[in-house]
C-alpha cells in the first residue's frame, strides 16, 4: 500500500516539474519579459472595453502600468479600437434576426526609439440572434459578447508582449 501510494506521488511530481519545465502558464497568465514590465497604455480611448481589458490583463499578469509616457519600460499604442455590427440576416418582415460583431484592434509596441512590436492587427468576429420582442435581453447579450470579444483581444495582445 505504502509503495503505490508512493509511486502515484512521485508520478505526480515528476508530471509537475514536467509541465513546469515545458513553459506551461495558466491561462490568462502569461509571463512578461523585463520590458514591458512598466508599460505605458497609450490610447484615445481609455474607456473602451479593450483598452480597459487589456490594463487588467497586464495587471494580473505582473505589470506595473507607468503613469506617464517618459517613466515606461515600453509604451503600447492603441492605433485602432472599433466594433463593427452588421445585419446577417431578415426575417420576412424585413427585420434583423441575426447580427455579426467585428471587434478589430490595431496596436504597435516601442521602446525608446526602439520598434519592439510593429503596427498589428487583430480581430474577432461573434454573432448573435436578434428579436426585437425581447429588445432589452438582446441589447444585454450584445454588451455581454463586446466585453467577451474585448478580453479575447486583451489576451492575444498579451501573448505577443510575453514573446518580445
Amino acid at each position: 500500500m505504502k509503495g503505490s501510494v508512493r509511486a502515484a506521488a512521485t508520478l505526480a511530481s515528476s508530471a509537475l516539474l514536467a509541465i513546469g519545465g515545458c513553459g506551461f502558464h495558466l491561462e490568462g497568465r502569461a509571463p512578461l519579459p523585463p520590458t514591458v514590465k512598466t508599460p505605458y497604455l497609450e490610447a484615445t480611448d481609455r474607456q473602451s472595453d479593450f483598452v480597459q481589458s487589456l490594463e487588467r490583463a497586464l495587471l494580473a499578469n505582473g505589470a506595473e502600468l507607468a503613469p506617464e509616457r517618459d517613466k515606461a519600460s515600453a509604451v503600447v499604442t492603441i492605433l485602432k479600437d472599433n466594433l463593427k455590427q452588421r445585419v446577417l440576416s431578415v426575417s420576412n418582415l424585413n427585420q434583423p434576426n441575426e447580427y455579426e460583431l467585428t471587434y478589430t484592434v490595431s496596436f504597435s509596441v516601442t521602446a525608446g526609439d526602439r520598434e519592439l512590436l510593429p503596427p498589428q492587427e487583430i480581430s474577432t468576429t461573434r454573432d448573435y440572434s436578434f428579436d426585437a420582442r425581447l429588445l432589452l435581453a438582446k441589447g444585454h447579450e450584445a454588451d455581454i459578447l463586446r466585453g467577451a470579444m474585448a478580453r479575447d483581444l486583451a489576451d492575444m495582445v498579451m501573448r505577443r508582449l510575453a514573446r518580445l
